[in-house]
Parts: structure tokens; C-alpha cells; sequence
């Protein structure tokens, strides 16, 4: 018998997880992703990932404003073999009007991960997606530590620049300098 290792495993596109969705195989309540051409399973969503996304979509909703689009827990396209369901994203304008495609790292200002226990995950894995995909910046509302990580600069190696903002820290965001959060009420 062979090692898992030494076989050969088929790569999925994002065309095939598309169809995989349209021959009924996965649905809208599938907690999958698609991750380098593989479905990777997501955490279940508990009762604080729950809270937090609840506060952040009012908070983002309102500082954003018309100049960008808050998607909650949908697709973005990030590559051929790619297409994660972050938290949120935050859209360029036009894609309000977009309603035949799914978002792509060209229409990306920034991607939110709210983490507890895919932490590990969203840091290691994720994060290094986001920088080689050319997403602009990446925040991971860590729940654990109650602080937001956030990376900018993205890069084939990661990204060029992390902070970590805790309480008594705002955090703010260089495509929409007025979408500042508050860390403190932001856990409050």
C-alpha cells in the first residue's frame, strides 16, 4: 500500500468547484472553501465569531459608505485554483452594480478574517494566499488575544508591513483613511 504522500492528487479549479455547486454536489450550507486547488473544510462559526461579525458588519457598513462595497462571508476569486469565503471584503464601488461574477483580488481593498479557532490557519495559510494573490491588506480580528492583526504590503514572500493593535489602539485603513476602528469598542 502506498504512502498518502506518494500519490498523485487531482487539482481543482475553480471551474470544478463551480460545478461541483451546480450538479447540487456542494450548496449554500456547504462550509467549504477552495484553497490551492483543494476543499478545505471551515470551522464551524461559534457564538463569538457570530457577535464579532455582527459588529463589524454595522461598524464597516457605516464607515465605509459609498466608497466601498462590505461583503459578508461571500466568495472572492483569487487565482485559478483559489476562491476563499473570508469574513469580509471590502469592494471597490463598482461592484455594487456586478451581479454575473464573483469578486477577484482586482476588485479587493481589503479582506477581514474574524479568527478564534482557525486562527493558526487564517495566519499561516490565508495570509500567505492574500500577499501572493495581491491583496492589498488583510486583517485578522484575532478573538483570542481580542486585538487586530493587520498586513499590507503584499508579496511573494508575505507582507512588507504587520502591526498588532490592541485595546486603547485605533486601526485604521489607507484606502478609506476615514474607516478607523476603535479596538477597544470594537471588544467592548
Amino acid at each position: 500500500m502506498s504512502d498518502l504522500s506518494t500519490l498523485t492528487r487531482y487539482k481543482l479549479t475553480v471551474e470544478d468547484y463551480h460545478k461541483l455547486a451546480d450538479a447540487g454536489i456542494l450548496n449554500e450550507d456547504s462550509r467549504v472553501e477552495l484553497i490551492e486547488g483543494e476543499l478545505i473544510e471551515m470551522s464551524p462559526i461559534g457564538p463569538s465569531h457570530s457577535w464579532m461579525i455582527n459588529r463589524l458588519t454595522k461598524l464597516l457598513v457605516q464607515a465605509a459608505g459609498d466608497a466601498a462595497v462590505v461583503s459578508v462571508q461571500n466568495s472572492v476569486r483569487l487565482s485559478r485554483h483559489s476562491e476563499p469565503q473570508p469574513d469580509f471584503v471590502l469592494l471597490r464601488p463598482h461592484m455594487a452594480q456586478e451581479r454575473r461574477r464573483i469578486a477577484s483580488t482586482d476588485d479587493v481593498l481589503l479582506v477581514i478574517e474574524v479568527a478564534d479557532s482557525s486562527l493558526s490557519y487564517d495566519r499561516g495559510i490565508k495570509l500567505s494566499l492574500y500577499a501572493r494573490s495581491g491583496v492589498p491588506e488583510v486583517w485578522i480580528v484575532n478573538l483570542q488575544d481580542e486585538c487586530i492583526e493587520s498586513h499590507a504590503g503584499p508579496g511573494p514572500a508575505g507582507y512588507a508591513r504587520s502591526a498588532l493593535r490592541g485595546k486603547g489602539d485605533r486601526v485604521t485603513f489607507d484606502a478609506i483613511p476615514d474607516l478607523q476602528i476603535d479596538v477597544t469598542a470594537l471588544f467592548a
